[in-house]
């Protein structure tokens, strides 16, 4: 019997890591929200969707396609540098992919050179500041979602950010804990928004 009690105590301990490492990290200000946007609180449009790549791009993509659609913003922005350089870049990629999927070319604005989160929330901000967007959603996926956020905070300053994750992508879901792959992006993602929020930096 108090071995059993043991593993129970164990079990909702693990268990409890895992609901504040899911919960910390895949903040999503949309969660209360219907598919479209409304006057509920912090269920308005926003200016403008921005999804950057790294991960499952595709995914990452295609949610902020799919928040385009539904009317949470009139403009796109991509951000991301290619990942082979041979090829073209992760923003172009994603440009190609939301034209495919009817979005208006005029509509989109991509960042090519961005190599990492940090450079893609300052490259993003001056996209902010160019097109006089006060208001955003930013979608990546949910293991990067604190991260992103918080670097988008530091530099993005006058815009109203709120984030919204991919539920789930090839890399990412429900069951992320029953993975390796799982908990190796939830450590140093942790680790990192942590350092982030209380003032340092990480070049990641």
């Amino acid at each position: 019997m108090k071995f059993v009690k043991i593993i129970v105590v164990v079990l909702v301990i693990f268990f409890g890591i895992v609901w504040a490492i899911s919960s910390y990290l895949g903040v999503d200000d949309l969660k209360h929200c219907d598919a479209m946007p409304s006057s509920k609180k912090g269920c308005q449009a926003a200016d403008a969707i921005v999804a950057i790549s790294g991960g499952d791009t595709s995914a990452r993509t295609s949610e902020a396609i799919k928040l385009y659609k539904n009317g949470w913003g009139n403009i796109l922005i991509f951000s991301g540098a290619a990942a082979d350089k041979s090829g073209p870049s992760n923003a172009k990629v994603m440009e190609e992919q939301a034209i495919a999927a009817g979005v208006d070319p005029n509509s989109i604005i991509i960042d090519e050179a961005s190599e990492t989160t940090a450079q893609n929330a300052t490259e993003t901000s001056n996209i902010f500041k160019e097109n006089n967007i006060t208001s955003a959603i930013l979608v990546t996926s949910a293991y990067h979602e604190r991260r992103a956020m918080l670097e988008f905070d530091r530099r993005a300053t006058g815009v109203t950010l709120r984030g919204h994750p991919v539920a789930a992508d090839n890399q990412w879901g429900p069951m992320w804990w029953s993975t390796p792959t799982g908990w190796a992006l939830a450590i140093p993602e942790t680790v990192n928004s942590l350092i982030l929020a209380t003032g340092g930096v990480n070049r990641q």
